[in-house]
């Protein structure tokens, strides 16, 4: 048998394996439809219940700082002591401003000799002017060095007034009755002028801060109606109401503070407990609500979406992929709300969304 006789079968058979190789080639690059799991978007009209949790805080806090700088040589009070209007709370090393007082009522004093000096020598040139003892131009010297003197005095003044206050400034007081929630600094540590010394709680009503999004700000309304509970008194709870309702929003977030204040004073709520508001919403007539999986909403820099599915009439089964934005609400028991972007009616891809994009076709 010749060489060319044994390549023939050879031939063929790798004719055949490339031929099967390109078949099943084509067979992979055909289009692969994913199928998709959706439901259908139904709005939730009406009224419903949210919970926002916050903080207790007295109704007036205040921070009191030094306006001086200095060193702390004394706290008077320590957290959760009861104080006065007036009362010494802390204070500062003195001495250095006791020693500019000084000097400012020295100089004071100086400048108060110079100017009955100066007025003395005015009214003496102007009997010998008017004498003609002595040339106008004399009178209007001894004027004008009494007047200098005089003003010099009332800027003598002013300095021994701010040295005055600035010694009163190394005492910080209680402006009124009260409680001490906390004390920042030690004694021997230096401040600055308006850094936080102590935080002086006062008022028998308590308040509670919560943060409200964005999208339900519009909804609360002052005076509203508002029970809230506390994680430490778990049995009672507590009627407020709204009485502030904020205009800017808190930092980066999206959110708003919304203050909520006690009816009623009680002995076991204080400043700082962790509480829970709840709100009542009722939706406006023109305002529609779905809730839907949280998974079925995604986000990147355009900001969040789902994806929809419309039906291809001309093919039973399948449908095509819509994006659409989406503005969202709160994260509920039931799923995430979303308050724009969505129609009743619309098929709403739950799963694999990172898998498809606009304007694909899938297989419902």
């Amino acid at each position: 048998m010749t060489v060319n006789n044994l390549l023939k079968p050879c031939v063929a058979i790798l004719i055949a394996v490339l031929l099967f190789s390109s078949c099943k080639e084509e067979a992979e690059i055909q289009e692969i439809i994913r199928p998709v799991r959706y439901i259908e978007a139904i709005s939730a009209e009406g009224s419903y219940v949210r919970t926002f949790s916050g903080v207790a805080q007295a109704g007036t806090e205040s921070n009191l700082s030094f306006k001086v700088p200095g060193t702390v040589s004394g706290i008077a009070v320590r957290v959760g002591s009861r104080v006065r209007a007036g009362q010494l709370l802390a204070e500062l090393d003195s001495n250095d401003y006791e020693l500019r007082l000084q000097q400012a009522e020295s100089a004071l004093l100086q400048g108060k000799a110079q100017a009955r000096n100066a007025d003395v020598n005015y009214e003496r040139t102007r009997t010998l002017y008017e004498k003609k003892s002595t040339s106008l131009s004399d009178l209007d010297a001894a004027r004008m060095a009494s007047e200098a003197a005089n003003a010099n005095v009332q800027t003598l003044e002013k300095m021994r007034e701010l040295a005055q206050m600035q010694l009163n400034y190394t005492k910080i007081k209680a402006p009124l009755n009260g409680a001490i929630a906390e004390v920042h600094v030690e004694v021997n540590e230096n401040v600055q002028v308006g850094m936080p010394i102590i935080l002086l709680t006062s008022g028998s009503h308590i308040e509670v801060k919560v943060s409200i999004p964005e999208i339900l700000i519009s909804l609360i309304e002052e005076k509203k109606n508002v029970p809230v509970k506390f994680d430490a008194v778990p049995d009672k709870e507590f009627q407020a109401t709204v009485s502030e309702i904020g205009v800017k929003s808190t930092g980066m977030a999206t959110t708003f503070p919304v203050t909520l204040l006690l009816s009623q004073p009680d002995p076991d709520i204080r400043a700082g407990m962790v509480a829970t508001a709840e709100f009542h919403f009722s939706l406006k007539d023109e305002s529609v609500r779905f809730i839907i999986p949280s998974q079925a909403v995604g986000e990147d820099r355009e900001g969040r979406f789902v994806f929809i599915v419309e039906r291809l009439t001309e093919e039973e089964g399948y449908g095509i992929i819509r994006r659409k934005p989406v503005n969202v609400g709160e994260l509920t028991a039931e799923g995430l709300e979303v308050f724009e972007g969505l129609a009743d009616g619309d098929l709403v891809v739950t799963a694999g969304i990172s898998h498809i994009s606009d304007g694909q076709k899938v297989k419902l």
